[in-house]
């Protein structure tokens, strides 16, 4: 009996008919945190659905539940958590939250930020950070002397970091003792392993609206994520929605969006390996694409 795939078609059915979130297992639901949650521009709040919307979705299912055979209710009744409507909790892409692994790093840029004497400020995760690479297959060192020798860059990237792990560093010293004349932000790639488009996209304002408030005369160049993977992986669907929604934070003023990732691509949309040899960061030569293609753009903010 193969009641499982037809619990599943319908969860999706009632999905598309109730624009409701829904979700098969607990593990989806995020859970609260004891720090609260970061505040977000309106310009990326993702969509929430009313009481009456989740009466309704609800209804729906009930209806559809009392239509199924006699075997398929039973199993639902043994596991109710496979189908339900479930609203969306606290979105913890935007609850300052560091991984411990990555409190020596903080420590070590927290003395940099103490120490001042910044005038651009890289922040991001591992993308960011590899750019001090001296030797490698992802040393970013070489382009950086280029481009960049003549600033005086603070890099606050690391490897593995996500949007609330940067908000946490950020709001616990990343973000204080100095004054940046510009910030060079990506963020996020790493959040497409348990965060839907628009919680990364609320993530990234949140981060956004951060650095607004630690250096408010300073101006942001706010990076689309890079793509990766293949050209038909499903993420380079999510990172293409979340670079939709956070264009949306570009001002012209102080906020600054440019999405550079179709120099890393060929004719047919894929990353060749000598661009970036894991399908995701930078070889030195996709470090030398980066750093011409904001080279001037970076300057003219200073």
């Amino acid at each position: 009996m193969q009641t499982l795939p037809l619990i599943r078609r319908a969860a999706l059915h009632l999905l598309g008919t109730t624009v409701i979130l829904c979700t098969f297992t607990s593990a989806l639901q995020a859970q609260p945190r004891p720090v609260p949650p970061a505040p977000v521009p309106p310009a990326v709040v993702m969509p929430r659905p009313t009481e009456s919307e989740v009466a309704t979705a609800r209804s729906s299912l009930t209806a559809y539940l009392a239509s199924l055979d006699a075997d398929t209710r039973a199993l639902y009744q043994k596991y109710p958590y496979l189908l339900e409507v479930r609203p969306p909790g606290i979105n913890t892409a935007i609850v300052p939250n560091l991984s411990p692994n990555f409190v020596p790093k903080h420590e070590a840029n927290v003395a940099v930020a103490k120490a001042g004497n910044i005038d651009v400020l890289f922040m991001g995760d591992s993308i960011t950070d590899w750019w001090r690479n001296e030797t490698g297959p992802y040393a970013g060192k070489q382009a950086f002397d280029k481009y960049f020798a003549n600033i005086k860059v603070a890099n606050f990237g690391i490897a593995g970091d996500t949007t609330q792990g940067v908000l946490f560093r950020l709001q616990n010293g990343e973000g204080q003792g100095y004054s940046p004349k510009a910030v060079m932000l990506m963020i996020g790639t790493n959040n497409t392993r348990s965060h839907r488009a628009q919680e990364i996209a609320e993530g990234v304002g949140a981060i956004v609206l951060e650095l607004q408030k630690d250096f408010p005369n300073a101006k942001i160049m706010l990076l689309g994520i890079f793509p990766r993977a293949k050209a038909d992986d499903p993420l380079r669907t999510q990172i293409a929605e979340i670079n939709s929604i956070i264009s949306k934070l570009h001002d012209g003023e102080k906020v600054f969006y440019r999405d550079i990732g179709s120099i890393f691509l060929d004719a047919d949309g894929n990353i060749p390996t000598d661009i970036m040899s894991d399908g995701l960061h930078p070889t030195p030569k996709g470090y030398e694409l980066w750093g011409d293609a904001i080279d001037e753009p970076l300057k003219a903010l200073l």
